[in-house]
């Protein structure tokens, strides 16, 4: 032995065999049939499934849908590359091909299913590069040693060791449960919307509900799966339950006050309500505050404490029908008869005043510069404003005023001067 291959003795290397090259070049071959078996996986599989995500989980044009052909063709390889690596006991430069290229399948699944659960791309690919190095360490045999490394980094607290592994190891079951969490919330979420034996607003308490218990339980499975002993908080629970009680009074307070509000239905969404000086339609009943949306297109947060603690005028709580008063003055030399039917016919011919109930008109004073009146109409959709009902209303009103020569009275003040006599 000479050249190269002595100088790789020396080192305690050897160059590998005619046998170790042909199981290389096989294990070779399996790779790229698995590889090809992905791609048509994607092609066939991703296309259906992608079709399917969007009928009956949703169609989000930066979702998972469409991406369900990149993981299927990079799951659909990762799966049979793992298999391929476990059914033999591949010498170590085959062990190494079929390491980097199962790593490189996987770490391509990560970032398409993460990426599809809108988490940051670097945190995507902060992902796929731990899993890449993963595999293809345990592949190569070294995972036990990198592992080894990685734990030997670290600080002793008491009986507790925080080493570099153990903070890699919560960062990524984090990361893991949060898109887990966000996987299982969109999906549940969607399902109930869709599910016909709930009105809009049981639909968003039974959503609340899920999302909350998602969180509940991936909370525990984390705790489990790092293995830490619940016992360990005893000495700080007590400090901690009083920074909550105090520090988020507010926050836990809202949160209850939406789940009361959402379960006796007093405000959903869609009705339109009066809180203070904010007056709209109710958009979203969140976590934290109600978002009311204005006529003018202002969108105001009211914490959900408010709405339970304050008056609050829903103007839709149990009918939608709302009447709206509009003033009318005519002047006394007119014909009232023939003023007040062209006060209901403006009002008949306004399209949004319903039919049933009628509009009404009605006399209410006889006022110091005119006969006052009162014209009473019923809207259905109070939500699209009451300002322009009035203003068409009077519109039309002041056109047929004019044409029959009904006077609206103007303020005026008559002054009389007496003479008096001179001594």
């Amino acid at each position: 032995m000479s050249g190269p291959g002595q100088w790789l003795a020396a080192q305690g290397l050897t160059l590998p065999g005619n046998a170790e090259l042909a199981e290389a070049g096989i294990a070779l071959g399996l790779a790229l049939l698995a590889l090809a078996a992905g791609w048509y996986a994607g092609r066939t599989l991703g296309n259906w499934l992608a079709r399917f995500w969007s009928e009956h989980i949703g169609a989000d044009p930066e979702g998972l849908a469409p991406r369900m052909s990149a993981i299927s063709r990079h799951g659909g390889a990762a799966i049979l590359l793992a298999i391929i690596a476990v059914s033999w006991p591949w010498k170590p430069i085959a062990a190494l091909g079929l390491g980097f290229a199962e790593g490189a399948a996987v770490a391509m699944l990560v970032v398409a299913i993460l990426r599809g659960l809108h988490l940051p791309r670097w945190a995507a690919w902060t992902m796929a590069a731990i899993a890449f190095t993963a595999i293809l360490s345990r592949a190569v045999g070294g995972l036990a040693r990198i592992n080894a490394i990685l734990d030997s980094v670290g600080i002793d607290v008491g009986s507790m060791r925080f080493s570099l592994l153990s903070v890699l190891t919560v960062v990524v079951t984090f990361v893991l449960l949060f898109a887990a969490v966000r996987l299982v919330n969109r999906v549940v979420g969607l399902s109930i919307g869709r599910s016909r034996g709930f009105d809009p607003t049981q639909k968003l308490l039974a959503q609340k509900l899920a999302a909350i218990a998602v969180v509940i339980l991936a909370f525990f499975v984390g705790i489990d799966v790092l293995g830490i002993d619940l016992t360990a908080f005893a000495v700080f629970s007590g400090a901690f339950g009083l920074a909550i009680g105090f520090g988020l009074q507010k926050t836990i307070g809202n949160l209850i006050a939406g789940i009361i509000l959402l379960m006796d239905r007093s405000i959903k969404p869609g009705d339109v309500i009066v809180v203070g000086e904010s007056f709209g339609w109710v958009n979203k009943i969140g976590v934290r505050a109600v978002s009311v949306i204005t006529r003018d297109g202002k969108e105001h947060l009211i914490p959900n404490e408010n709405l339970m603690t304050q008056e609050v005028e829903n103007w839709s709580y149990t009918d939608r029908n709302v009447r709206v008063r509009i003033p009318v003055r005519v002047a006394y030399d007119c014909d009232l008869k023939l003023a007040q039917e062209l006060m209901m016919r403006a009002a008949v011919e306004s399209p949004r005043v319903l039919t049933n109930p009628k509009p009404n008109v009605w006399l209410t004073a006889f006022g110091e510069y005119g006969v006052e009146h009162d014209i009473l109409a019923w809207i259905s959709d109070p939500e699209s404003g009451v300002g322009n009902v009035k203003s068409d209303v009077l519109n039309r009103l002041w056109l047929l005023f004019k044409e029959e020569g009904i006077e609206i009275p103007y303020p005026q003040t008559v002054v009389t001067m007496k003479a008096t006599e001179s001594r």
